[in-house]
């Protein structure tokens, strides 16, 4: 179904849906509400009659049955052919269809203490991210992942990185050693660079980082650049940062000048020319990239400000927050240099980026940047799927950097229905292959075995979405 292009208030537009009790969804991007109160404990649990997309391959699996026991999938079978026990529960999965949990690869997460963290988690969540990898991690995120792996919190799986190793925060090359140590033996999952960093501090992390078998991830500091930080073995590359000025001719008027926001500003001194080799160099490389595309295109193109802070989704949000955000859009409009042909050529060479490092080596994870400018938490995650699609990757291609390469990259037994693996699902009312915007027609959410489905609309919107200050 289209996207409802009415602007709306989000509370009353679900108000109105549960007063009406229609199963289509009448809210931008169809806010699923879940199941209030405690998170619920494994159920065994059947999915009947479902359309499955099992990420294995591009199909639909028609009448299907999905069995759900201890947090695995059970038994996959035709619904005719495959017996469903007496004291499963059932979910209705006729005319749905079944697709593995999304993963959010670029997610800020707050502090546990924050008065937002439940928010944004559960908003992750009812819109069918299932794994979000957080990139600013704090130490409260190392207890904080545990408890949702238990369902202790609802919310998705947590993979994290440490407080982020940039140009303030390591004062060296042994300190940069040091703090990768660090966060290696309190068991973070990855190390997370930020801009600032000397090519001898970067150089000293990533040797140490690989030596403990530690994924660093991130910026690409302008002291190594691109290449420099591929021949590190960087794991994934943040924004495509540092692309941009790789395909800078030797002599260009913006090489080594001011390059704006990810290097927006030198888009027309790009060398085009330059992209496959660039391309070819990160396939060698195995690294991979999590665009954020959705973040640099609402931020440099021409979409009034108005239009993106009437966004029904924007209710999920702070007023305070969602002005903050409109304050960042028009100072980037004013940007020296910045003028909409020049907004226009970066988020072409951009989508061909995107279009290229996936058809080369399908070394490209969804990942938005949420909570950033606009990017409200599991709404843009969609969003971003939709601007893969218009950079020329199929429905099926682009949920993939969303399923199955996600798992793919974590070592996650998830991203696939198959028997055994975990149960992170998403239960559609209608077909992404078809539209990819048909993500947003969540039904019902698996959280490692937990079924959330549809309950008081209202009462989860209020939860959710109202009296944000």
């Amino acid at each position: 179904m289209a996207r409802h292009t009415a602007v709306l208030n989000l509370a009353a537009a679900i108000t109105a849906r549960a007063l009406a009790a229609k199963r289509t969804a009448s809210v931008l991007l169809s806010l699923v509400v879940l199941t209030p109160a405690a998170t619920p404990a494994f159920a065994d649990t059947a999915i009947v009659n479902v359309n499955v997309i099992p990420m294995t391959e591009e199909v639909v699996q028609s009448a299907q049955t999905v069995l759900v026991a201890g947090g695995r999938i059970e038994a996959i079978g035709p619904v005719d052919e495959l017996p469903v026990p007496e004291t499963y529960t059932l979910v209705d999965g006729t005319d749905r269809y079944l697709i593995p949990g999304l993963g959010e690869m670029h997610a800020h997460v707050p502090p546990a203490g924050s008065g937002s963290l439940d928010r944004i988690l559960a908003l992750f969540a009812v819109n069918g991210v299932t794994t979000i990898r957080g990139m600013l991690g704090h130490p409260s995120h190392l207890e904080l992942r545990g408890e949702l792996d238990s369902g202790q919190r609802f919310g998705p799986r947590l993979v994290t990185s440490g407080p982020s190793l940039n140009g303030n925060s390591v004062t060296g090359a042994a300190d940069g050693r040091r703090q990768v140590e660090a966060q290696h033996a309190a068991g973070y999952d990855f190390i997370k660079i930020h801009p600032g960093l000397e090519a001898r501090e970067f150089a000293a992390i990533a040797e140490t980082a690989n030596a403990l078998g530690m994924p660093f991830v991130g910026h690409v500091p302008v002291s190594v650049g691109v290449r420099g930080a591929l021949s590190a073995g960087i794991a994934s590359i943040e924004h495509l940062d540092g692309y941009m000025a790789a395909m800078l001719p030797k002599h260009a008027d913006g090489a080594g000048g001011y390059g704006g926001f990810f290097g927006v500003l030198l888009a027309d001194n790009v060398d085009i020319g330059q992209l496959e080799a660039l391309v070819a160099d990160t396939e060698a490389a195995g690294t991979w990239n999590v665009p954020t595309q959705t973040l640099i295109e609402q931020l440099i193109d021409a979409t009034p400000v108005a239009d993106l802070t009437t966004r029904t989704e924007m209710a999920c949000m702070p007023p305070a927050t969602v002005r903050a955000w409109a304050d960042a859009k028009t100072q980037m409009q004013a940007e020296r240099d910045l003028h909409a042909e020049l907004a226009a050529r970066a988020i072409a060479i951009r989508r061909q980026l995107i279009r290229e490092l996936h058809a080369r080596g399908n070394r490209l994870l969804l990942g938005s940047d949420a909570p950033q400018v606009f990017n409200v938490p599991g709404f843009s995650a969609h969003r971003e799927l939709e601007l893969y699609v218009a950079a020329g990757l199929t429905p099926y291609e682009a949920l993939a950097t969303g399923t199955r390469d996600v798992a793919r990259f974590l070592g996650l037994e998830t991203g696939r229905i198959e028997v055994g693996q975990l149960a992170d699902l998403v239960l559609l009312d209608e077909n992404p292959l078809e539209d990819i915007r048909n993500l947003t027609r969540v039904h019902g959410v698996m959280l490692g075995g937990r079924w959330h489905s549809k309950r008081v609309l209202l009462q989860k919107l209020d939860e959710l979405c109202s009296g944000q200050e």
